[in-house]
């Protein structure tokens, strides 16, 4: 029954059982050009174009044809009909005489021979079963494939700036996507020979420029995801979804914690000696913090609600501080330090060795 329900390729081209593979060609081109989406704007072109396509894939690969041909009965004339015919009548006949001929040890020769032509057929049906097969495949595989389907999810990772984490930000971002060619359709040839479009892949990448809200407060390693912004679906089925891997950058002053920023600042050694009210840049402007005499480097201080703003709630600044000098000294410098060099009288290493 399946054979039977087999579509005529002959019909479909427009050409013979008797057609030679040029004039196949020469049909299916003009029938392409005729029928193809992007020309031809009627409902059952798609169709039409999918059937054409079909029929030359079978007929211009001469083993396909010839199994087509078997298969649906096909012959050039009448007499390859007859000849067929008269095969299968002499085969039946002889197995008939095999049937009946003696069982002779000394006659097995005509035994020998069935068996060959038993081999042949045993072949002959294995072989198209096997192209029935590969051919059901096939077609169930095109079925499902014309099926809406979404399209691919498609990971990328953005690098943002500490000041991108405080105020949030706005980021462009090109991502590479794939989506089947507009030209063959997907059938990855067109007018006989390989589409030009996609180098008969089927398949066409393009570049899309998304542009990406960075939220404030978002965390190291944090995903957003952008719906139907990844690769493109098929068949009228949705696109895929854009993940975006977020990272921060480590080799800065500044770290977060939920909502508190960490903030590293240094201080110059008469600052942290005498107490001095120092200001500090940010991102929103500038703030003041007192240090106290006699200021430790390491010493942390804490400046409640200058933190990440998020969700109604606002973190804390936390400074540390750290003491520094300089490494372009003028002539004055060095000689003050060289009296306070003098003048100072505390061994800051006396008790090294005793502490735990």
């Amino acid at each position: 029954m399946a054979f039977n329900n087999l579509k005529n390729y002959y019909e479909i081209l427009g050409v013979s059982t008797e057609s030679t593979s040029a004039e196949i060609k020469s049909a299916y081109r003009k029938l392409a050009r005729k029928y193809h989406p992007d020309i031809n704007k009627s409902p059952d072109a798609i169709e039409k174009f999918k059937d054409i396509t079909e029929a030359y894939e079978t007929l211009s690969d001469s083993q396909k044809r010839e199994q087509y041909n078997i298969l649906k009965g096909f012959f050039k004339n009448e007499q390859t009909n007859t000849s067929s015919q008269k095969a299968e009548e002499e085969y039946r006949n002889n197995k008939s005489k095999s049937a009946n001929y003696s069982t002779d040890t000394n006659n097995s020769r005509p035994q020998k021979t069935n068996l060959k032509d038993k081999k042949k057929n045993t072949s002959s049906i294995f072989k198209i079963f096997k192209y029935w097969t590969a051919k059901i495949k096939k077609n169930k595989k095109e079925k499902e494939n014309k099926r809406p389907q979404k399209g691919e999810t498609i990971t990328t990772e953005v690098t943002i700036t500490p000041e991108e984490v405080i105020t949030g930000s706005k980021r462009i971002i090109h991502v590479l996507t794939t989506q089947t060619c507009p030209t063959c359709l997907g059938h990855k040839f067109i007018n006989g020979g390989k589409c030009s479009k996609c180098s008969g892949t089927g398949e066409v990448s393009k570049r899309k420029k998304i542009t990406v809200t960075i939220p404030k407060g978002i965390k190291d390693g944090a995903k957003l995801r952008l719906k139907n912004e990844g690769g493109a679906g098929k068949n009228g089925g949705q696109n895929g979804d854009l993940y975006i891997n977020i990272k921060v950058e480590t080799k800065t002053k500044i770290n977060f914690d939920k909502l508190n920023i960490y903030y590293n600042v240094p201080i110059t050694a008469f600052e942290a000696a005498l107490g001095e009210e120092i200001k500090i840049p940010t991102f929103d402007g500038t703030i003041k913090l007192k240090l106290p005499p006699n200021t430790s480097s390491g010493q942390k201080f804490r400046i409640a609600k200058q933190g990440i703003k998020k969700n109604g709630k606002i973190g804390d600044l936390i400074i540390t501080v750290s003491i520094e000098f300089s490494h372009d000294l003028s002539e004055d410098e060095i000689k003050l330090y060289k009296k306070l060099k003098n003048l100072s009288t505390d061994d800051m290493r006396k008790n090294l060795m005793n502490e735990n």
